[in-house]
């Protein structure tokens, strides 16, 4: 039995075919390792695959672990911001409380075009509830969150304009009440009032446009109100005589001084000493002679005197 094979290796070529021989057992040898080599290599090949799939399978439950703390995080945030809205619009009614008791107790009417902080006829929205589980979807929490904070910075606006008017309308009743003639002009009694008496100089029925304070010589007479000494000098039967315009339509006079300590254009305030009491012009004795014009209308100065 012949213990050989032979091979032939044909060539396209037109070369002379070659021929060579294994024995059976030599062929028996390289085919067993030629199989050893596929499957180790097939092994091996596998075990890249397998590793490599394993690898991303870790990389990718990484990335999904890291997305989802990245979301709880962010829910969490939300809820903060959540909170954090419903503060402020805790704190803006509270302003808004605020600004109308200013109203009420300085007199000062509402302004018409502010009705109601969130508009008119506008009702302060529902707080927000945070307490969505961080689990589910934020979306309408979030919608609800942004719509919120839309309204919450119109009504922030319009807050800021009826304080700015505030403002103003109290800078405008300060300076009126500062204005305003409201103490007596000396220490001393009241000789004379405000309205119709006999002339102590002619007996007659006359009407006496002022109130007469008598004291000693000398004593201090003081604005009643801040304003502008608009007269300082004589004038007939007033004698010495200071005037002052305090605006709104209020001015006040102050006669018979023995020395004036203010000129025309100064600037005084309620309670600055303006001159010393006299008896210059015609008079019975010391004393100032002192009245209110309102509107240029004399007016009786005890409805202005609350100390």
């Amino acid at each position: 039995m012949n213990d050989k094979i032979s091979f032939y290796l044909l060539s396209y070529s037109g070369k002379t075919v070659k021929q060579f021989a294994l024995t059976r057992r030599r062929l028996g040898v390289i085919v067993a390792c030629s199989i050893i080599l596929m499957m180790v290599t097939a092994g091996i090949f596998f075990d890249y695959f397998n590793l490599k799939i394993t690898f991303n399978k870790k990389e990718i439950e990484k990335t999904i672990t890291n997305q989802s703390n990245e979301i709880l995080s962010q829910r969490k945030q939300i809820h903060k911001f959540a909170n954090e809205i419903n503060s402020l619009k805790s704190n803006l009614v509270k302003l808004n409380k605020f600004e109308k008791k200013i109203r009420i107790i300085a007199n000062i009417s509402n302004p018409s075009e502010k009705d109601n902080l969130f508009g008119v006829g506008g009702s302060i929205p529902e707080d927000i509830d945070p307490k969505l589980p961080l689990t589910v979807k934020h979306n309408s929490l979030m919608r609800e969150m942004h719509e919120q904070a839309r309204e919450l910075k119109l009504a922030s606006v319009s807050q800021e304009k009826v304080f700015e008017s505030l403002i103003n309308d109290l800078k405008r009743k300060r300076n009126l009440l500062s204005s305003t003639p409201s103490i007596w002009p000396t220490k001393g009694w009241l000789s004379s009032g405000f309205g119709y008496r006999i002339s102590p100089f002619t007996g007659l029925r006359e009407f006496h446009k002022g109130l007469d304070i008598s004291s000693r010589k000398g004593s201090k007479v003081i604005a009643t109100a801040d304003g502008v000494v608009t007269f300082a000098g004589k004038n007939g039967l007033y004698g010495n005589m200071i005037k002052i315009d305090h605006g709104h339509g209020m001015m006040t006079r102050y006669g018979h001084l023995e020395k004036m300590l203010k000129k025309r254009g100064d600037a005084v305030k309620r309670g600055d000493v303006i001159g010393l009491m006299g008896n210059t012009g015609r008079s019975t004795g010391p004393h100032v002679h002192y009245e209110v014009f309102l509107n240029g209308l004399p007016v009786n100065p005890k409805k202005y005197i609350l100390n």
